[in-house]
């Protein structure tokens, strides 16, 4: 048949009820793909394990976690137990051991108050590491919440870069040290003052994450289907955000660990022996012969907790990415 030629739908024996209906509109059936069966964290999981130095610093970070935070609760840590006692203060870990008798808690000798610094360090360590968990916990929903709403949003968008360049351009370190010096240095100080302003370059991340995948072909495609802005959110724009959100987590975590520590080293940060308050009170041991475990012991367990919670979130974050699940 020429292509040219006119059709007589009549030759059909077609009724025009046939030839010509109203089709309804299913919103949820045109989302619908024929493709075998997808589980996303499995995809994750899957991608994750697949390498095996993975395995050994997610078994590093339970190890973290465990002495952080399982161990304090049996140790019976007590700094002032032996302040009376001159002969047991600022003992190497063979001199600890030779004194007290072999146990986990003189490894790493005594320090100026004859207490553990083996125990010191994993109760300061389990201070740093829930203010790092908590400032990144407030920061990254309130940074992602906000942010997803000022991609997708012409008005907020407006108020919000306004916003951005205005106190994104303060030094957030300074932020910090002004909050610390206007009221106490204790735990929740710290925290209302790296999450008072920390939220918004996160915020401002994810906007523009958002923008480039909001206008993409297939999410543009499902406006056209009519699919609600939310179904388009989760389905379609989430599943590439979780990727840069882990790997998000991977940096915040370990920076809030950085800024205790350097605050609490400077004199600025908690009134509690945190990792950095322990640093900061053994700065004359760093110079002095024979005391140097405990001034290297808490920077040392700061470098070791930073460096797994950096390794697992940004390999975990690569795993994330949908277009790595082959």
């Amino acid at each position: 048949m020429n292509h040219n030629e006119r059709v007589d739908l009549s030759d059909l024996g077609l009724s025009e009820e046939e030839l010509f209906s109203h089709l309804d509109n299913d919103e949820l059936a045109a989302e619908k793909i024929t493709a075998p069966r997808y589980s996303y964290w499995r995809s994750v999981f899957r991608v994750f394990f697949r390498k095996k130095l993975n395995i050994v610093i997610l078994a590093l970070l339970a190890l973290v976690i465990v002495f952080s935070y399982v161990y304090p609760m049996f140790s019976n840590y007590d700094p002032y137990a032996n302040l009376s006692d001159s002969l047991a203060k600022h003992l190497r870990p063979s001199e600890a051991i030779d004194k007290f008798g072999f146990s986990i808690h003189w490894i790493l000798g005594t320090g100026a108050s004859g207490n553990s610094t083996f125990d010191a360090v994993w109760n300061g360590a389990r201070i740093s590491v829930s203010l790092a968990f908590i400032c990144a916990f407030i920061n990254l929903t309130v940074g992602v919440i906000i942010g997803s709403i000022w991609g997708f949003s012409k008005k907020v968008d407006m108020v919000m870069t306004e916003v951005y360049n205005i106190i994104g351009n303060v030094p957030y370190i300074l932020v910090i040290s002004v909050m610390v010096m206007l009221f106490s240095p204790n735990f929740w100080t710290m925290v209302f003052a790296l999450t008072v302003t920390g939220w918004l370059s996160i915020a401002y991340f994810i906007r523009t994450q958002v923008i480039i995948i909001r206008d993409r072909e297939y999410n543009l495609a499902s406006r056209c289907l009519g699919t609600p802005t939310i179904r388009i959110a989760l389905k379609n724009i989430l599943p590439f955000m979780t990727s840069v959100i882990v790997t998000m987590i991977a940096t915040e975590i370990p920076s809030y660990i950085s800024y205790e520590v350097f605050l609490s080293y400077i004199g600025m940060g908690l009134s509690d022996m945190s990792l950095g308050r322990l640093i900061y009170a053994a700065e004359s041991a760093m110079v002095t012969p024979g005391w140097e475990f405990e001034f290297w012991s808490p920077v040392a367990v700061s470098a070791i907790i930073t460096v797994v919670l950096y390794v697992v979130g940004q390999n975990l974050g690569d795993a994330s990415d949908p277009r790595t699940h082959r």
